[in-house]
């Protein structure tokens, strides 16, 4: 890893002022993706993965309603339009486009129009998956593969899927070390649903932190313990603060409980739903969170508190004067899941190899 990103403090200790809170903290690793030109031998974000030549790459067997609208977006189209819009916001005054982006247009549109020449394929047609994970052990010590692995592997399909409205997902767990040739140029989709199924390539500064609970998730007592103002003040909160006093649950649900962004393990970030417990279709162990895929790193309004130290700058100018071009410092991975929420996925604690379930919230 060349870089790092380092959460600022909370701005109260959490267990400070509720002891009570202390048994309830569940170490989680923050990914920080940013982008960049990962390898195959590095963690990242949508880069490309350590996929075995002899082995096939994962499709995705389900029924998928293909846009036949006559607007179709292609992975290679796609990545034009970011390096287009990331043009534009260096050079304010460079709209348009470039021969070259025109050359490449011109030829991904020629391609896509050759691929449906005899009419979009069939629902059935399986669909290569797009990358959008792959963790080294050595990178995130959480991870507790299976066996002799280290390395996780997760891709998705870049259609949403019913009854959820959202892509479906695989995980694949292997050893590094046992791939001796690498599979040079993965197949992809012809398109994809939504630009925001196909992950922008982003290295990663995992950083290790400590989380607690979404309010959702504390028993009745410990939310009317965190609901009591008088409990704040007794361990010194500003008293000042209406934004405390008004709203001691949002404000500790905001800044103090599960970190927003890309993260492993740590408590999940409820919100669409309640608290649903998960169980493992083979053994009934009830699951556990293992990866948060999300939308955005830091909410833009009230909780740039999680932006890291390094990016405060650049998430406060956000928030006051917006953000042109498609470039918005809280979503350098460009994925967008849901109604701007987070993909949960859920893993057996006792096996990590059954079956995952994951969750849109």
């Amino acid at each position: 890893m060349v870089f790092v990103r380092t959460t600022p403090p909370r701005p109260v200790d959490v267990t400070a002022v509720f002891p009570e809170l202390a048994s309830l903290a569940r170490p989680a690793i923050r990914l920080h993706p940013r982008p960049g030109s990962p390898s195959v031998g590095e963690s990242s974000v949508g880069g490309p993965l350590l996929w075995p030549a002899e082995e096939p790459w994962p499709h995705c067997e389900a029924s998928h309603l293909h846009v036949d609208s006559g607007f179709r977006q292609s992975p290679a189209d796609v990545r034009l339009k970011r390096r287009m819009q990331a043009r534009w916001h260096r050079d304010h005054n460079g709209r348009g486009t470039t021969p070259e982006e025109a050359a490449v247009k011109e030829r991904n549109a020629a391609m896509l129009a050759e691929r449906f020449a005899v009419g979009p394929p069939p629902a059935d047609c399986p669909v290569p998956m797009l990358p959008v994970s792959q963790l080294y052990l050595r990178d995130i010590p959480l991870l507790r593969p299976p066996g002799q692995a280290d390395l996780l592997q997760v891709l998705w399909c870049p259609y949403d899927h019913d009854p959820h409205h959202k892509p479906s997902t695989a995980l694949f767990w292997r050893s590094a070390a046992e791939v001796v040739d690498i599979l040079a140029t993965p197949p992809e989709p012809y398109e994809v649903n939504d630009d925001g199924y196909l992950p922008e390539p982003c290295v990663l500064a995992p950083e290790a932190i400590t989380e607690y609970p979404n309010s959702l998730d504390l028993s009745p007592q410990m939310l009317r313990m965190v609901e009591d103002w008088s409990r704040w003040q007794a361990a010194g909160v500003d008293a000042d603060s209406s934004e405390h006093a008004d709203c001691p649950r949002d404000f500790y649900d905001v800044h103090l409980a599960d970190a927003p962004g890309w993260k492993f393990g740590g408590w999940p970030p409820w919100g669409r739903t309640d608290p649903n417990p998960r169980y493992c279709t083979v053994c009934d162990v009830q699951l556990v969170p293992l990866l948060t895929i999300a939308s955005y790193e830091w909410d833009g309004s009230e909780g740039h508190s999680w932006a890291p130290h390094e990016e405060q700058a650049a998430a406060y100018a956000a928030n006051t004067t917006g953000h042109c071009c498609g470039q918005d410092p809280s979503q350098p991975t460009k994925v967008e899941v849901g109604s701007t929420d987070n993909m949960q996925i859920y893993i057996c604690p006792t096996s990590p190899e059954h079956p995952h379930t994951d969750l849109i919230q």
